[in-house]
Parts: C-alpha cells; structure tokens; sequence
C-alpha cells in the first residue's frame, strides 16, 4: 500500500518512467527506502489495470502519467508515505556504508593475496557477529 501510495503521489507531480519513480522514492527518504523493481513495476501494472495512470513507450522506456481518474484518487487522500522519514532524527547512513564495504570487499576478492581474503573474511564474520550482538543488546566486544 504505501509504494502504491507514493507512486501516486509523485506521479501527481509529473509524468516518470518506473526507475525514475525508484529514485525519487529513494531520494524523499534520504536513501532510507529504495523499492525495488520487483515492487514498482507491479504496482505500475495494478494502477493501469485500474485505469488510475497509464502508459506510453517512449525512446524504448515506459512512461507512467497520472490519468484524471488517478488525480481524483490523490486529490481524495491525505497519506504522504514520506511523512515518517522526513519527521525521523537523522542516522547514520548504513546503506552508504554497506555499499562503501561491498565495494572495498570486492576490490580485496578481485586483487588481494589470499592471506589478505582470509583476513577481510574474518572481518567480515565479526561484523556480521557484532551487528547481530548489537540488536541482541549485547555488548558487540567480547573482551568488554
């Protein structure tokens, strides 16, 4: 319900294609949602289906445009799915992080000697030990 609620809404905005609907989703929560294709193209589907946008082929994409009966529907509803992440504290931005470590792991698998793999597994397996430690609010050091 809630990607379907956003597509809506952005789509009040202006016509986009299905990755640009990905992006600007991702883009109002700070990177903190990022639907995937497997969530936005389906709703694409329902929404046509329901004659609420439609689309067009346009230079090989999919254009999705807001038909009357769609403006109706958005004008008729008070939900903004962004809402929540606007009025939430910033955090830390793990997603950032996570692909900063992915790639850096990757760098280390393609190029590093194998004690160098060995030893970004083990770092690795610690982290995965310690985020997990953490959500079990235990301490994340053995040693503490």
């Amino acid at each position: 319900m809630k990607v379907r609620t956003a597509v809506l809404m952005l789509l009040a905005e202006e016509p986009m294609h299905g990755y640009q609907l990905m992006q600007a989703i991702a883009d109002r929560s700070d990177g903190r949602w990022t639907p995937s294709p497997g969530a936005i193209y389906p709703t694409i589907n329902q929404l046509e289906d329901e004659g609420l946008v439609t689309v067009t082929a346009e230079a090989g994409r999919k254009l999705v445009t807001l038909t009357d009966a769609g403006r109706e529907y958005v004008e008729g509803r008070n939900a903004d799915p962004f809402a929540a992440f606007a009025s939430a504290a910033p955090g830390a931005d793990l997603r950032g992080l996570l692909e900063e470590v992915h790639s850096a792991t990757r760098q280390v698998a393609r190029s590093g000697s194998e004690g160098q793999r060995t030893a970004a597994a083990k770092i690795l397996a610690d982290a995965r030990r310690s985020l997990y430690l953490l959500l079990a609010d235990a301490p994340a050091d053995p040693e503490v």
